[in-house]
């Protein structure tokens, strides 16, 4: 498949997952999810959905359950968007770099406000 086709089915799969997480997606299981990325196969067959969640590890956890019970809705909806000869294979994955880039932020705001005053 063409890289242009692959980018297009990208940004199409990226568009219906926020159109589901805003509007349709109802499990109360699923808390604050962000879809951070979309990677699709060169042969387009597999999709790998990237989602960041905030909150605990608990809620990391039931968010994912419920994408989980979803993934046939998500996979129905994503085949009528896409409309090829095959409609890839949706993946679900965490993306734990949001909680990484928190933590960090916070470390380093931690560090600064230990630092004697006046250095730099």
């Amino acid at each position: 498949m063409q890289p242009l086709r692959v980018e297009r089915m990208k940004a199409l799969i990226r568009q219906e997952m926020a159109s589901l997480l805003q509007k349709e997606l109802k499990d109360p299981r699923i808390g604050f999810v962000t879809l951070t990325r979309v990677e699709v196969s060169p042969d387009a067959r597999n999709a790998n959905l990237f989602f960041s969640v905030l909150g605990s590890e608990e809620q990391i956890q039931q968010s994912m359950q419920g994408l989980e019970r979803a993934k046939g809705f998500i996979q129905h909806r994503i085949a009528q968007v896409v409309q090829g000869r095959h409609s890839p294979q949706i993946h679900i994955q965490y993306d734990p770099s949001l909680a990484h880039s928190e933590r960090v932020q916070t470390l380093l705001k931690k560090i600064e406000e230990e630092k004697p005053q006046g250095e730099s």
